[in-house]
């Protein structure tokens, strides 16, 4: 073996152990999250990376509490709700920022980079005082609101990114048919913005779905918090017991659909977040 061979092998070999020391970060605490899950509560202090036996008795803990059940489905209510209003606001606002030209459209576009750019604690009064006027106090349309005001500004960046690399002649060739505007961005341009639509809609939902801090402040009672809150708020036997097992069990529960969403759509994923990186 030559040299310019060695080279080669130790180059390949140190890519490799860098890849397994990313994924081992990434993935550990997950798989211990698990295994964590699976274990009955006499073990849950033995520092064990295997599992000797399975036991699901934290699952059935969780499920038997109607609080977490009912948590879930406000958090897939507000989650679903967030997508769907974000992406409509968001096509529409792409087509007119990304197609139409009009004085200020640069301006509009920095304030909406802008406005993502606040941190939740910074709005947070002024939102819940928003939100107590409105009466959507311990509501889901509380949540749908702020999550929204979060979620469209990068929604209508990438999607208004996506638009503009779109070929000029697909709009003029549906304008010559007489297509009007709302036609020509059903019919010509959305069927060819799914991969950027994937993107910003499986981030917003995400984003959704993990949000715990307006949860917390806007929701009072079981019946109407989702699931960040409802795992926070997951109590033991006695005031000094902190149950680990529930808790990673609810985690787990959560963080599983997550996971599989993002396996099943990933490769959308990268080609919407790349989409109009390049001009070609």
């Amino acid at each position: 073996m030559n040299r310019y061979q060695q080279i080669k092998l130790g180059k390949q070999v140190g890519k490799w152990a860098l890849i397994a020391v990313i994924m081992v970060y990434a993935i550990f605490p997950f798989y211990y999250a698990v295994i964590t899950s699976l274990k009955p509560s006499s073990e849950l202090f033995q520092v064990d990376y295997w599992l000797s036996s399975v036991d699901f008795g934290n699952y059935v803990q969780i499920f038997a509490q109607d609080s977490f059940v009912q948590a879930i489905g406000n958090s897939i209510l507000v989650a679903i709700s967030v997508v769907f209003i974000a992406l409509l606001l968001g096509v529409t606002a792409s087509y007119a920022l990304g197609r139409v030209r009009f004085r200020g459209r640069t301006t509009v576009m920095l304030v909406v980079l802008g406005v993502s750019m606040f941190p939740q604690v910074a709005v947070l009064s002024g939102l819940f005082e928003v939100i107590r006027t409105l009466n959507l106090y311990n509501s889901p349309g509380g949540l749908i609101l702020s999550y929204t005001i979060f979620t469209l500004p990068f929604t209508v960046w990438v999607l208004t990114t996506f638009m503009r690399q779109l070929p000029m002649e697909l709009e003029e060739a549906a304008i010559m048919d007489g297509a009007t505007p709302w036609v020509t961005l059903t019919r010509v341009f959305l069927p060819l913005m799914w991969p950027a639509m994937a993107t910003t809609g499986l981030l917003a939902f995400i984003a959704a779905w993990n949000e715990f801090l307006f949860a917390l402040t806007f929701t009072l009672t079981d019946s109407q918090r989702t699931v960040p809150v409802a795992i926070a708020l997951i109590s033991g036997g006695s005031q000094h017991e902190l149950p680990w097992g529930p808790i990673m069990a609810a985690s787990v529960t959560v963080t599983v659909p997550l996971v599989i969403l993002v396996m099943i759509f990933q490769r959308r994923i990268v080609s919407g977040l790349t989409a109009g990186a390049v001009k070609g």
